[in-house]
């Protein structure tokens, strides 16, 4: 991966985490003459043919349409999937591209009130799923500060021709489907004004690897590696304590299932969104025979209540 892509992809991962304020504006950017000045050639969602001069300069970002889509209107708060060419407008160089696979699409969360490359989300924003855009970027909105760690001037200009292959569902706010009969032997889970309570039956603790469904969800399949929006409460059987929880935070969590201990990730691959599914995981599939912190010793045997809330 080059300098420039590893630091785009520092910056897609933040906003992601952070979360898009959508507090800023939709209207169209115009296009200009730098923008006018890029010729792009090729059929969507294929590698585009590309001819620019070398010396563009903006002030502010500007906008032109090579393709119009026909689908959907992106919005500021949506993220959307994406293939892109990247130029350096002020040398004339490539300087990155996606493969333009049906699987190479990248996600982007558009926040038109953004810190880090406010100047691509300003350009997707109100394009329609389907077009190919031209995007002229200052380097105050694109890379900003971080333009001499992705190997550009501070005083260069980017040249993005995207691609914009989907908007991506927006997550639930809670699990939503069908309820299923509980499993006996599994603890009891009540929720109460949305957060779970976790009851054990007597006995001993168990030590195999097992899972229920409380509400079957209709939506996406969880794919392995997916990047996954998610509520939890985990709890540790052995001692009753409540060691971690986003349902007490009051936000879902976001992670990738390939980023979480295996018990965890076996809970998530193979389900559909809208489920909530409970999974007790033995240690041997949890943190083993070294814990976790305070609360989990080696050897426990975890539970997690899992609210699973959409893919990205």
């Amino acid at each position: 991966m080059s300098r420039i892509a590893s630091v785009l992809t520092v910056s897609l991962v933040a906003l992601a985490l952070a979360g898009c304020s959508a507090s800023g504006v939709d209207n169209c950017i115009p296009s200009g003459s730098a923008s006018s000045a890029v010729t792009v050639e090729g059929e969507f969602g294929a590698a585009p043919t590309i001819t620019l001069e070398k010396g563009l300069t903006v002030t502010t970002t500007e906008r032109s349409v090579a393709i119009v889509g026909t689908g959907a209107t992106v919005a500021n708060g949506d993220t959307v999937t994406m293939n892109y060419t990247l130029f350096n407008g002020t040398t004339g160089l490539e300087i990155e591209k996606s493969e333009y696979t049906e699987s190479s699409p990248i996600p982007y969360p558009i926040d038109t009130a953004a810190t880090s490359f406010v100047g691509l989300a300003k350009a997707i924003s109100c394009t329609t799923v389907g077009s190919r855009i031209v995007a002229v970027i200052p380097n105050a909105e694109g890379f900003g500060a971080q333009a001499a760690q992705a190997g550009i001037g501070v005083d260069d200009t980017l040249v993005f021709i995207v691609d914009v292959t989907s908007i991506a569902p927006k997550p639930l706010a809670e699990a939503t489907g069908t309820p299923v009969e509980p499993l006996e032997g599994f603890p009891e889970v009540v929720f109460t004004d949305g957060n779970p309570t976790v009851t054990f039956p007597a006995g001993e603790v168990p030590s195999d690897y097992a899972i229920e469904t409380l509400i079957q969800g209709d939506g996406t399949v969880v794919a392995d590696g997916a990047t996954v929006v998610v509520n939890y409460e985990g709890v540790n059987w052995n001692s009753g304590e409540v060691f971690d929880s986003s349902f007490d935070r009051g936000a879902p969590a976001e992670f990738s299932t390939s980023g979480v201990i295996q018990g965890f990730r076996d809970a998530l691959v193979g389900q559909k969104v809208g489920s909530r599914v409970v999974v007790i995981i033995p240690s041997d599939l949890g943190y083993g025979d070294a814990g976790s912190g305070d609360k989990i010793k080696g050897g426990d045997t975890l539970v997690f209540v899992i609210d699973i809330l959409g893919v990205k």
